[in-house]
């Protein structure tokens, strides 16, 4: 192949590559993915870009991101910044999402340099069409995830060092320092095990002929110590410790190694005999589903690195086949190949189905060079039998036949894996679609957005797309809704709204089915009064009402049914009152000076129809005054569906049922 033609066949080779990724990213993730460590990525280069190695919240606790580590009055991300550099590059040239479709050519143009450096130009070419057509990559490089920016940084390593190898140039053993450098930045157990065979040749390279290599490979360590101890600088900045990585700051049993592993409250014993089996299972699935043509195309792979072995392995082909082992190997001893399974017992669980084997990235490269030495010898072996058995007429018919119904088989199994993982990140980007509509739709005005803790005490945990500006200063602040006086002292002059939803938090199985943005009021004075509206189908045979407070409870049962059923809470002199024509509730319950009061109102319709309104009013007290936001209201079908998931949303509801409530300062202070 002549080298214009070459370039010009990795120039389209990346531009679809970097066109497909932009799709996938602005229609399939355009609210992010179900891995949320996106969000993190991303408020870490919006902290970049405002020169911020932190953030300090006007209130920690209802401020605080997810996987961000608290440190004094400051937060720092619990990962390392070199990715989050990589998509804030985007950012200053438009947009986060410029990042993703550059850093996908990048990869495939570098695949085809590094597979052309060992073998040969068609071969490099080959080679990117695999990884191209591998689900793997097209997914995760869609991501605002580190794994398809740390591989940009390893194949620019192995390209750099490839080259000074054949060239003995040390301009080029000093780039190739300095991307392994930041790749070890990034992700450092990743970059050993993708450098660990280069190393290998390295040292080979030194016992060989050590007066000409010792420039060269001098040159590649000192800019790769460069880099390691730029990570270690960062560390020393951030934690205070050198050798105290963010993420270990953050979780210590979160690591390497077997034994007991923890991150907040996910724990297990990681043994050996575990280890072995999640990554036999991980490694599995890669090669059944994530890579170009399944397993036909890793037929094709050990096809080729059998071809490669009959020519004679060549040293620096021996790199690319020990990468298979030192990654796969490696990567037994890091848990976070358990975690991606979910439940090892159940096919299609955890991330791996949706974002694959991603750990595994890497192995993209061996698989697409020795699948690319596979499939052009079996192109070659297959022309040459039809050449030699055939008239030539006949012959060209016969091989462009089977080199067809080759690449339709392959294809095919590709585009059904491709499918079927597009279909299930689609699901969950419906349901992000339908649940973030209302706050689309919401307000332009100063204001604060309570959140629910959905899965904990954390910021963009669920809600990715959810995040603050640096300066917790932006148009919008969301907080959780777990300190709201706090947030509301600390945000004054701005509006308050609390957005909640329905239905548990599961988006690939199309929950939650809708939700609301609540305006919320603030009121102060000597006495706060809740008044309620409840709507009451007819077929109802009783009502009974719960009022909880300080951790005690009272019942009361309303004396007659009606279609709108009133009920006032009255809190005052560290008390709350159930009044209304309809209550019998004289005795007061004592209230504590900041919490939930909680009023439950249960709708009897026998069987199968009776239901439930909770409000939930938080009330402080502080000294002779009472104030008291909006409540959260919930509407649940059993007892056990409230709890945050059971979000009344008026549009949503049968008819009959409704709330209807005032908050007001008795005294009209505020």
């Amino acid at each position: 192949m002549k080298r214009r033609t070459w370039r010009s066949a990795v120039v389209v080779v990346a531009l679809v590559g970097a066109v497909i990724v932009w799709l996938l990213s602005t229609r399939t993730f355009p609210y992010h993915s179900i891995n949320h460590d996106e969000g993190v990525y991303l408020q870490q280069a919006a902290m970049l870009l405002e020169g911020q190695l932190f953030v300090r919240p006007p209130v920690e606790e209802s401020l605080r991101p997810w996987f961000f580590v608290e440190d004094g009055g400051r937060l720092y991300p619990k990962y390392a910044p070199v990715p989050a550099v990589i998509f804030a590059l985007g950012e200053l040239v438009g947009s986060y999402r410029l990042a993703l479709p550059g850093i996908a050519a990048a990869i495939l143009a570098l695949v085809a340099l590094v597979v052309r450096e060992v073998f040969d130009r068609r071969t490099g070419v080959a080679a990117a069409v695999a990884v191209l057509c591998s689900p793997l990559f097209l997914i995760d490089a869609s991501l605002f995830l580190p794994y398809a920016p740390t591989a940009m940084l390893n194949l620019a390593f192995a390209y750099c060092y490839l080259r000074a190898d054949r060239t003995d140039d040390r301009r080029w053993a000093g780039a190739a320092g300095a991307a392994i450098g930041l790749a070890f930045f990034a992700r450092p157990y990743t970059a050993v095990l993708f450098a660990a065979p280069f190393l290998a040749h390295a040292c080979w390279t030194l016992y060989r002929d050590p007066r000409a290599a010792l420039p060269r490979q001098s040159a590649t360590a000192a800019f790769g110590l460069a880099g390691v101890g730029l990570a270690l600088t960062y560390n020393t900045v951030v934690t205070g410790s050198p050798l105290l990585f963010p993420y270990e700051a953050f979780a210590p049993r979160d690591g390497l190694g077997f034994g007991h592993r923890r991150m907040l409250h996910h724990e297990i014993e990681y043994t050996v005999g575990l280890a072995l089996r999640a990554n036999a299972l991980v490694m599995r699935t890669f090669v059944a589903e994530w890579i170009a043509g399944g397993i036909l195309g890793a037929a094709v792979a050990v096809g080729g690195f059998g071809v490669a072995v009959r020519r004679g392995l060549s040293p620096r082909e021996a790199i690319l086949a020990g990468q298979a082992v030192s990654i796969a190997v490696g990567n037994v001893y890091f848990w976070g190949n358990f975690n991606v399974l979910g439940d090892l017992e159940r096919a299609g669980d955890g991330l791996i189905a949706v974002h694959g084997p991603y750990y595994h990235f890497d192995l993209l490269l061996p698989f697409a060079a020795f699948a690319a030495v596979g499939a052009l010898a079996a192109v070659a072996a297959v022309r040459r039998a039809a050449d030699r058995n055939l008239r030539p007429q006949t012959a060209r018919v016969a091989f462009v036949a089977v080199v067809l119904a080759s690449a339709l088989a392959l294809g095919g199994v590709t585009a059904a894996n491709f499918d079927e993982k597009i279909d299930r990140n689609a699901a969950a980007t419906d349901t992000y679609e339908r649940v973030y509509a209302p706050l689309e739709e919401g307000t332009s005005d100063p204001s604060v957005v309570f959140l629910p803790t959905t899965y904990g005490d954390w910021l963009a945990h669920p809600f990715q797309p959810l995040r603050n500006e640096p300066g917790f200063d932006g148009q919008r602040v969301y907080a959780l809704d777990e300190r709201p006086f706090a947030v509301a002292d600390a945000y004054p002059d701005r509006s308050l709204y609390r957005f909640a939803y329905r239905g548990q938090w599961d988006p690939t199985a199309d929950s939650p089915r809708a939700a609301r943005l609540q305006r919320v009021d603030h009121v102060a004075g000597s006495a706060v009064e809740l008044n309620a509206t409840l709507g009451v189908p007819p077929a109802a045979e009783s009502l009974s009402a719960t009022v909880t407070a300080n951790g005690t409870s009272a019942t009361y049962v309303a004396e007659n049914v009606s279609e709108r059923t009133r009920v006032r809470l009255t809190v005052t002199d560290g008390a709350v009152r159930l009044r209304g024509a309809n209550w019998d509730a004289d005795e007061p319950l004592s209230v504590d000076d900041r919490e939930d009061v909680t009023l439950t109102v249960f709708v009897d319709r026998g069987p199968g129809g009776s239901f439930s309104y909770r409000l939930e009013l938080p009330i402080r007290a502080e000294g002779e005054a009472v104030r008291a936001l909006t409540p959260r209201i919930e509407r649940c079908s059993a007892v056990r569906d409230c709890g945050g998931d059971a979000a009344y949303i008026p549009d949503r509801s049968p008819d009959g049922i409704f709330v209807r409530t005032e908050l007001a300062a008795l005294d009209g202070s505020e």
